[in-house]
């Protein structure tokens, strides 16, 4: 398939590129720094034709000869390659840059290869690169640290577990039963009753999400998803070709905190007729709004009625850190109602490293599931689901632990936030991750790319969003030691203030 960017497509991606190059930057290295900022996070996806140096320059409004330069320097870096006869494509770099213009890809657990040459996911705290006389802070991924004793001693005891199942296959495309009924008790307690034989385990809940997207979405199909959103669902969306059709979140009038638009998401169903809609109901990515009681079953009762089957990412619900969550989702379907399928995983709860994940379905639908599965995926490696098996057990323990680290670190950069950057919003989220902070202005882009080169990586706010939208803010994980985060402020007052942000130029409109 010809994945083709027209100019006007990547001109509204480009908007503010002259902005992100800083004091004393040509224009052409402004463009290049921002197409290789595309690129990194996943706005601009390998493998796409871009458009002539000629469209471009129209449609940017400057001359042929700035988008020509910037072109040749991207070819150099190895970010776009000249096909004969089929134009200008986007690249991986064969070697991988180092140095204050590498970016990384701000999306958890989907590394864009050649954006740069660190690690995504290394020991909470632990520098991933170098810059010129700085180590390198990644904001850019938010995720756990490794609890080392408890993932250790659940590798020993998957390793004297693994003879009893050598005489076997190891093919089974549903998953291990022990692990599949430990998943199953897990759902239960927490309100959404669930047997075995509702749940497969897959590698990594965004595997689960892939299974659920090429079983039931067809090209050209409509995709409910909220907006802002988890980068996963959109970029599924583009490669099942399906057409996303994103409902705003709203800010709640009681509590300042964002929501979701019951009014908005019926008559999104209603319009649009989706196959599928993607929530996500606690702490949700990257607002870490927390869907109330009541919504829930007026979400579900509106999902049955316009046949929109549901998929509910669960993977942040055990991350709360004030106050526990309601049950899940799913839990008001009820027998035979709304199709729900609910999703999870050890990567955001355990370790990113330990790829298990589980879906949970109607019987029905998880044999369509299962089906399409045994076609090229024949099951989750056995190991893993040994080694999943004693965590998932003591996974309330490990949580528990987590909860109060990141319960400190959040209130830690909420007021390293506000002593450094108080024209900053910064809300204060019940759990989860990460901050969604408003900058004030449209600066996202502009912001990640400055905060390049003083060594900060970040994930701009465009990127949790389709049609480039808020630029005005930008998503930050506390997921890093106090000291780690007291650095990356610091570097960040410093880009923030290198943008002249403070210009009575800017605007403060979306």
């Amino acid at each position: 398939m010809d994945d083709h960017l027209g100019a006007g497509s990547l001109a509204r991606l480009l908007t503010g590129w002259r902005d992100g190059g800083g004091p004393g930057t040509s224009a052409q290295a402004a463009l290049a720094g921002r197409i290789t900022s595309l690129l990194a996070d996943g706005r601009l996806a390998v493998g796409t034709r871009v458009p002539s140096e000629r469209e471009l320059a129209v449609a940017l409004g400057v001359g042929r000869g700035t988008v020509a330069a910037a072109y040749e320097e991207l070819r150099e870096a190895g970010h776009l390659v000249r096909r004969r006869g089929s134009g200008t494509w986007t690249a991986v770099p064969a070697t991988r840059p180092s140095g204050p213009g590498a970016s990384p890809a701000p999306l958890d657990g989907a590394l864009h290869v050649g954006a740069t040459g660190f690690t995504p996911f290394a020991p909470m705290g632990t520098p991933t690169a170098q810059v010129p006389g700085r180590e390198v802070v990644d904001l850019a991924h938010a995720a756990p640290w490794a609890p080392m004793e408890a993932v250790t001693a659940a590798g020993a005891r998957a390793l004297a577990e693994l003879p009893t199942h050598l005489a076997s296959t190891g093919y089974d495309v549903l998953g291990l039963p022990v692990l599949r009924e430990a998943v199953a008790a897990r759902l239960t307690a927490q309100g959404l009753r669930t047997s075995a034989d509702e749940v497969m385990i897959t590698a990594g809940a965004q595997h689960a999400h892939s299974l659920v997207t090429r079983t039931l979405v067809r090209p050209g199909d409509r995709v409910l998803i909220e907006q802002p959103t988890y980068p996963g669902a959109i970029d599924l969306c583009r490669h099942a070709s399906a057409r996303a059709v994103p409902v705003a979140m709203v800010e709640d009038a009681a509590t300042g905190r964002p929501g979701w638009d019951l009014d908005a998401l019926a008559a999104a169903m209603r319009a649009s007729s989706p196959t599928l809609g993607y929530l996500v109901a606690d702490h949700q990515n990257p607002t870490g709004a927390v869907m109330a009681a009541e919504t829930r079953a007026a979400v579900v009762a509106a999902a049955g009625r316009h046949g929109v089957t549901l998929v509910v990412d669960d993977c942040l619900r055990d991350m709360w850190l004030d106050t526990p969550v309601p049950p899940p989702l799913g839990a008001w379907a009820g027998a035979g109602g709304t199709a729900v399928i609910t999703t999870g995983g050890l990567s955001k709860t355990v370790w990113g490293g330990l790829r298990i994940g589980w879906l949970r379905a109607p019987r029905t639908l998880l044999r369509r599931i299962a089906a399409a599965r045994s076609s090229d995926d024949i099951s989750t490696p056995v190991l893993e689901q040994l080694v999943a098996v004693d965590l998932v057990e003591r996974l309330d323990e490990l949580v528990e632990q987590s909860r109060r680290v990141l319960a400190h670190r959040r209130d830690h950069l909420r007021a390293a936030l506000a002593e450094a950057l108080p024209e900053w919003r910064v809300p204060n989220p019940s759990g989860g991750f990460s901050l969604w902070v408003d900058l004030g202005a449209p600066r996202s882009s502009a912001l990640v790319e400055a905060a390049g080169r003083f060594g900060v990586h970040l994930a701009a706010g465009p990127r949790f969003a389709t049609g480039g939208a808020f630029e005005q803010y930008l998503r930050l994980p506390y997921t890093l030691s106090p000291d780690a985060l007291d650095d990356a402020v610091a570097r960040l007052a410093e880009a923030w203030d290198s943008l002249g942000a403070g210009a009575s130029t800017l605007t403060t409109v979306v």
